[in-house]
């Protein structure tokens, strides 16, 4: 990843009440926001987790039984948000790997739970992002989108009985441009420590098979080595990167 550019960029939001992180599946929120969300939690921030996706498709065993892979990808993500020191829920969409749609009704879903949760700040994935390949991570993007604007506005989904709620600011991850930087540093290892919670996800997107001890330091060094050059530029040594939206 490209450090960012220093023309424009923001860093550091005062720390929330309330942070809600939308992704598509278990394992990307700690991948994209794991040491913001840490760092907010250790100073009393409500973290919540909101997954799409039931993860059954996060394997490249053709025999693996899809229907344990997503109770264990569950327990996995819970585990992952306690390793944040998160104290909020974990919630799941339950959509089928691969197979998530920005529809209306999963509008209402998301809308349904911004309104619950009361999030001063939303995470997710950008769904801008150019040449993206997997269709659950731009669909969860415009979930994330589409679902503020549903929960801010009074005639969407009144059935839902909640008062509405209009977060102050939106950081979407993943982004090709991004223009805030958040300072992690010191939260960088319950972010790693967060993402080996998903022992499932080890060979497939961790790279961590034949040797367990050599290619687990082997994977922490690249993450920190990630958030080195986000932090570029900063008077500060590790760092995450988001496009903020401040105006919802």
């Amino acid at each position: 990843m490209n450090p960012v550019s220093t023309n424009a960029v923001t860093t550091n939001l005062p720390t929330p009440k309330r942070a809600l992180a939308i992704a598509a599946h278990p394992d990307d929120i700690e991948f994209e926001c794991g040491g913001t969300l840490a760092k907010w939690a250790a100073e009393g921030c409500v973290v919540n987790h909101l997954i799409c996706t039931d993860g059954s498709k996060g394997t490249w065993d053709a025999n693996a039984d899809t229907v344990a892979l997503v109770g264990i990808r569950q327990e996995e993500q819970r585990e992952a948000a306690r390793r944040l020191g998160a104290t909020g829920e974990v919630f799941f969409l339950g959509a089928v790997d691969g197979e998530l749609t920005a529809d209306l009704d999963m509008r209402g879903e998301v809308a349904r739970i911004i309104r619950m949760t009361q999030p001063d700040v939303v995470f997710g994935h950008d769904p801008w992002k150019r040449w993206r390949l997997h269709p659950d991570h731009r669909n969860a993007g415009f979930l994330a989108v589409e679902g503020i604007v549903a929960a801010r506005d009074p005639f969407f989904f009144p059935e839902h009985g909640l008062e509405r709620h209009r977060p102050d600011a939106l950081l979407l991850f993943e982004s090709e441009e991004p223009n805030h930087v958040e300072d992690v540093t010191g939260f960088t290892e319950p972010k790693v420590a967060s993402l080996l919670a998903h022992e499932s996800q080890f060979e497939t997107t961790m790279v961590i098979t034949d040797n367990p001890s050599d290619e687990t330091a082997a994977f922490h060094a690249r993450e920190l080595d990630q958030m080195r050059t986000m932090a570029e530029g900063q008077p500060f040594e590790f760092g995450e990167a988001f496009h903020a939206i401040t105006d919802l």
